[in-house]
């Protein structure tokens, strides 16, 4: 196996295009898909080549920087460029609903952008601003999880056994991680952790890039079949359940992949602390509660094939939601870049929110 630099490549910028490690490859491939324009990029984040709240909003960042020197090429007046720039932005917005990262990142770059031509500034310059301000968010993303690792490292014994779900970790973010950052940052205090992944159906991100990630960089990992989670949390096998998040609700509520509730509910019946670990980039306070957060439904498909081979008669109805949301009441913490918070989350993620809009 090829060890992989850390913080990982995930999303780069590299001769005025965005590439991405193709996730859709792993494990049996590592490779790179190179956008060099909007309608590709698109399509590599329908398809999960790039994936993860904080590795979309990365890579939409890119995204625009690059639109925006797209049309400035192209087009012969600054009309034309904020017009063109504006269908991207559209674009880049309309992919995935869930993931509150990717507007974040949006806004922002589309924010800026939209003050620098006020302002009067020429298109060169905009240009250079927006391609700065995408490297600042890549940066800002892999600090702030390396923040929240080291808060959540805290948390966990000398000698842990964690039980994940999905990918959250350097694959899903800058390059760090957020659930699986917390484990790293653990690994670096020199604590022993013992992870066990989930293999996240329909997709199996946690067998194909969670179980891959973590051995490739040397962690001691077990895949979990997804309805076995009960069982080796009711034998008492698991210190703490940490799951990653694409939306946080104002109230705390959390969505996160398909299949993280159910864990929650467990935990909380057998006495396992259940964190949620992501960056402010995640938490979205114009969403009260998690009945506001849409969710994304995929393809049927998704569900009635695995790796191309149907699974399920031909015909047979399929229900796809790509995330639930895990109510605020079951999470013990909510680990972030500025510390660990705790209930009631109105309050403590209030706080939050206002600390990191002085940052």
């Amino acid at each position: 196996m090829t060890r992989l630099p850390f913080p990982f490549p995930v999303v780069q910028w590299q001769d005025e295009q965005v590439v991405l490690i193709d996730q859709t490859l792993l494990p049996q491939q590592l490779a790179y898909r190179c956008c060099g324009d909007i309608p590709t990029l698109c399509t590599a984040i329908r398809e999960l080549a790039v994936r993860g709240a904080p590795a979309i909003g990365v890579a939409a960042a890119y995204g625009l920087a690059m639109s925006w020197r797209a049309h400035s090429g192209a087009a012969g007046n600054l009309n034309e460029i904020l017009g063109g720039f504006r269908t991207d932005f559209a674009a880049l917005a309309a992919t995935r609903p869930t993931a509150v990262n990717l507007f974040w990142a949006l806004e922002r770059i589309g924010g800026l952008a939209e003050s620098l031509v006020d302002g009067g500034a020429d298109p060169s310059t905009v240009a250079a601003a927006l391609l700065q301000e995408a490297d600042t968010i890549l940066a800002e993303d892999i600090a702030m999880c390396r923040a929240l690792g080291r808060a959540g490292a805290e948390l966990l014994p000398e000698e842990a056994t964690v039980l994940t779900h999905c990918n959250a970790g350097g694959l899903a973010t800058g390059g760090y991680g957020t659930a699986i950052g917390v484990i790293y940052a653990a690994r670096e205090m020199g604590k022993k952790i013992h992870v066990y992944a989930d293999e996240t159906r329909p997709l199996l991100q946690g067998a194909r890039l969670t179980a891959w990630e973590l051995a490739d960089q040397g962690m001691d990992v077990t895949l979990l079949c997804d309805s076995a989670a009960a069982s080796v949390l009711r034998r008492g096998k698991i210190d703490a359940v940490i799951t990653g998040a694409d939306r946080i609700a104002a109230n705390g509520d959390s969505a996160n992949k398909i299949g993280t509730y159910p864990l929650a509910v467990l935990a909380r019946r057998h006495q396992v602390p259940f964190y949620i670990a992501a960056p402010i980039s995640t938490f979205d306070p114009a969403t009260a509660h998690g009945d506001d957060i849409e969710i994304e439904e995929r393809a049927s498909d998704e569900v009635a094939c695995c790796h191309g081979l149907r699974t399920a008669p031909v015909g047979i109805a399929a229900y796809n939601p790509a995330f639930d949301v895990t109510p605020a009441e079951l999470i013990t913490a909510i680990i972030t870049d500025l510390g660990v918070m705790r209930p009631p989350y109105t309050d403590s993620l209030e706080a939050w929110a206002s600390a990191g809009e002085s940052k």
